[in-house]
């Protein structure tokens, strides 16, 4: 899956984001179940930049929400 950038965050819709977000949580996880067997991962930066990009997507889902909190 491709690590996205905050441009192309906002073009999606609020459930494509949370959809999104599960998505890369779930490919988190199994990096990280992988990691704690001890098994070398085949990309160390994968679990760097895999973690940036839920934060990423986490604080945008969340100005979103509140955008349209305020505007109702």
């Amino acid at each position: 899956m491709a690590i996205l950038r905050a441009e192309n965050i906002r073009d999606m819709s609020l459930e494509e984001m949370k959809e999104k977000r599960r998505e890369l949580r779930a490919e988190y996880s199994k990096e990280q179940a992988l990691l704690a067997t001890g098994t070398a991962p085949e990309n160390p930066g994968r679990i760097r930049a895999l973690r940036r990009t839920i934060a990423r997507l986490h604080t945008l889902i969340y100005q979103r929400e509140e955008e349209e909190r305020l505007n109702k």
